[in-house]
């Protein structure tokens, strides 16, 4: 997990720990209050995500479904993480639409600790084990959106999310 967590803050992701499911609400409104956003997200139609108990924060607006342009702040679920490189795998499906991944200028998403792995090889492997389908898209994402392509001058949000936020969910069991 360190590992990961290093390679994402070097591209410009940030991250934080959870240690349960009951703090992603709150996590939600403390990272868009620290940006000065609206309490408003959209949200993956994922299981994972509907045992989120939103009522508990009422100033937080919460819907599900792909995102939209006028949309500011997205939560996905991530399948892996992948720590050499802080890579997020993010794939397409009923529970995760791509347009959660690209449209908002913020993108938070819960990466369950389970599915931290060590190389791509092994995000790979967790992509069969889900069926005998492959997704129609399976995205690797390593931080913000960037480029430079101009003037060799960066430029983050060229191509996607501005910001991107990991929450980082434990749900091993402690010994």
């Amino acid at each position: 997990m360190a590992l990961f967590i290093a390679e994402a803050e070097r591209v410009n992701a940030t991250t934080e720990h959870l240690v349960g499911l009951e703090q992603v609400g709150e996590a939600v409104l403390r990272y868009l209050a620290s940006h000065n956003l609206p309490g408003s997200v959209k949200i993956a139609p994922h299981a994972l995500l509907d045992n989120v108990n939103w009522s508990k924060h009422p100033t937080l607006d919460v819907v599900q479904g792909p995102a939209e342009d006028s949309d500011q702040a997205s939560l996905s679920v991530a399948r892996a993480g992948v720590a050499e490189t802080g890579t997020l795998v993010l794939h397409s499906g009923p529970e995760s639409p791509t347009t959660l991944n690209f449209l908002p200028d913020n993108h938070i998403v819960l990466l369950p600790q389970s599915l931290l792995v060590g190389a791509y090889e092994e995000a790979w492997d967790l992509l069969r084990e889900d069926s005998s389908d492959m997704p129609r898209t399976v995205n690797w994402v390593t931080g913000p959106s960037r480029s430079a392509d101009i003037e060799q001058t960066l430029l983050l949000g060229a191509h996607g999310p501005r910001r991107l936020h990991i929450l980082i969910l434990n749900d091993k069991e402690t010994t």
